[in-house]
């Protein structure tokens, strides 16, 4: 029993052509995810997709994460306020001397 055990599981870890392993569907997700994915390894992901809940997900977060990066709603500060702020902290180390 446990000789079919580990032949079940080893068939389960090979890399079958059309579904693939979830190493290279999160590859093949980061590299599509920079348009540098081949049109083969997007069908080949999405296929994957289809039945894997962990890479689903992994790909729904590098979309978030893309997203963010390209649309970042930071305000900074301006070079004047922070050179103001500058002046303040010096003064404010000055004085606890």
């Amino acid at each position: 029993m446990y000789g079919r055990k580990m032949v079940l599981i080893k068939n389960m870890n090979k890399d079958n052509k059309i579904f693939g392993a979830c190493d290279k569907a999160t590859l093949t997700c980061d590299k599509a995810q920079y348009n540098e994915a081949s049109l083969w390894g997007k069908i080949k992901l999405n296929i994957h997709l289809l039945y894997c809940k962990v890479c689903r997900k992994y790909s729904a977060n590098n979309g978030k994460l893309t997203k963010l990066t390209h649309e970042p709603e930071v305000d900074c500060l301006k070079v004047s306020e922070k050179e103001h702020l500058q002046v303040k902290f010096q003064k404010e180390l000055e004085n606890n001397q």
